[in-house]
């Protein structure tokens, strides 16, 4: 059980780390960063409830609908709101990056937690797949949406469009991943490692603009 327990959280706890290490915070920014760890582990429970209820109903069972739907949107707008009101509101979200480490937190906290259950159900011989895959592309999902909810908060004029641009595209990549995984089947690491680099590469991107925009509003 241990073993289990450790394989699962240590991919979370170390993307977390790789990404709140690459910026300077005040003190107290760690315990918020917590709070939305804690938040994305507790919101597994009803995201799982809802999918497994319009599983068992029948409805979006066409991959593409269960691809952007069921997985994509319903995970997505779960972390985005609360990210929203939790982390966005609060006088400690400040700068573009604050975005990406809270989107991260949150997604994070929803990946290890899932991670747990998988592996307690199917074994923990499934780590290493489960860190490189769900793990770290949760955590890019989280670095999308918050990077432009980090505009969202410095850039008060286009504020709304950012809002709804930081949903819309987490949902897309999210949606992308899922849909490899569900028309590809044993071919799916065809599709997956051009995705996974691809999203890599977005993501490290949007921390690249995150340190710019801070940069210049500190020399400014």
């Amino acid at each position: 059980m241990f073993a289990i327990l450790t394989a699962a959280i240590a991919p979370g706890m170390a993307l977390l780390s790789y990404f709140y290490l690459r910026h300077q915070y005040e003190a107290g920014t760690s315990a918020l960063v917590l709070r939305t760890f804690i938040i994305g582990m507790l919101l597994v429970f009803p995201v799982m409830v809802l999918q497994y209820a319009f599983t068992v109903e029948g409805y979006f069972q066409h991959d593409i609908i269960k691809a952007f739907i069921l997985y994509g949107f319903f995970e997505e707008f779960f972390k985005w709101f609360f990210l929203f009101f939790f982390a966005f509101q609060h006088g400690r979200f400040k700068k573009h990056y604050d975005g990406i480490i809270y989107g991260v937190s949150i997604s994070l906290g929803f990946a290890t937690m899932e991670n747990v259950f998988y592996l307690f159900a199917h074994g923990v011989e499934n780590a290493l797949g489960r860190a490189l895959l769900p793990v770290s592309s949760h955590a890019l999902f989280g670095v999308i949406m918050g990077y432009y909810l980090g505009r969202a908060k410095s850039e008060k004029e286009k504020a709304l469009s950012f809002l709804l641009f930081s949903l819309s595209i987490s949902v897309i990549f999210h949606g992308l991943y899922d849909f490899i995984l569900l028309t590809l089947n044993m071919y799916f690491l065809f599709g997956m490692v051009p995705f996974m680099f691809l999203l890599w590469w977005v993501a490290l991107k949007k921390v690249k603009l995150a340190h710019q925009f801070d940069g210049f509003k500190k020399t400014s």
